[in-house]
């Protein structure tokens, strides 16, 4: 079984994004709005910073009380979308659950969403028109790629349909003309279809949802989930068991999370550069 390294991965994206910004004569400035204060979120948004900073961009965060209602929230991100030195804006998800979470991300145009999350971005993704990828996409694409996974002749099972992780691969895949089933829910219930899969991308922030029983022998296995157990990030996969019987394995930490980083400065220096 491989382990598919995407720190290394993210390196070579970023050294290329150093070299970029060393010719640019205005640093790239990623805008990140936070509502309401979390740990993990927080570290979160250092790793972006981190990352930014070694390869000379810029994060600035806009925090926000929890408290606040979605309209002086979708008024105050007008104000920094259209402030000059942010080249991208995202909105760290979640969001507290009175915050009408969609009209906040339509806020963003499509010429600064680098989280390709409004509707107006998402629909230009759908159709091929996007300059950029929806990170956790862009992140699996990269993986694929580094590993040559010959993801167009496989048949991948995606496991949920959140707007991070499984409509947006699912759209990728589609208009690659790769065969993809989408379970959105109760993936416990569905074994024999996720057991059928080459290819299984688990993003639904459920900890040890995906057991070795549940894949077939050398399948591939993505784990974009992400889920809070004892203060730290852990993903879908229950690693050891799944380990004994795939082929290649993305881990949680190391596997697809620190791609999807270097996807989203990707995306930061591209939109800058539009």
């Amino acid at each position: 079984m491989i382990l598919m390294d995407g720190k290394a991965a993210a390196q070579k994206i970023f050294d290329a994004l150093k070299e970029q910004a060393a010719g640019m004569e205005k640093k790239p400035r990623l805008a990140v709005v936070v509502v309401g204060e979390d740990q993990v979120i927080a570290s979160f948004i250092s790793q972006k910073k981190k990352a930014a900073d070694a390869i000379g961009a810029e994060v600035r965060v806009y925090p926000f009380p929890a408290e606040i209602t979605t309209n002086e929230l979708r008024k105050r991100i007008a104000e920094i979308v259209h402030e000059e030195k942010n080249s991208a804006v995202i909105i760290q998800l979640p969001l507290p659950a009175h915050i009408n979470k969609q009209y906040i991300l339509n806020a963003i145009p499509p010429e600064k969403d680098a989280d390709v999350l409004s509707a107006r971005a998402v629909g230009a993704f759908a159709v091929g028109k996007s300059a950029v990828m929806p990170p956790v996409a862009g992140a699996i694409k990269t993986l694929f790629e580094e590993y040559a996974i010959q993801y167009r002749e496989a048949h991948i099972t995606i496991l949920g349909a959140g707007s991070l992780v499984g409509r947006p691969v699912a759209m990728w895949l589609l208009n690659e003309r790769a065969d993809v089933t989408v379970i959105a829910d109760r993936a416990e219930e569905k074994k024999e279809i996720i057991h059928s899969a080459d290819i299984v991308v688990s993003g639904v922030g459920k900890s040890g949802l995906v057991k070795g029983e549940m894949i077939k022998q050398g399948a591939v296995v993505i784990d974009a989930g992400s889920s809070e157990s004892e203060g730290e990030v852990v993903g879908d996969v229950d690693e050891k068991s799944v380990a004994a019987k795939a082929a290649y394995l993305a881990p949680v930490p190391g596997g697809v999370g620190p791609l999807t980083v270097a996807i989203l400065l990707k995306n930061l220096f591209t939109l800058a550069s539009i």
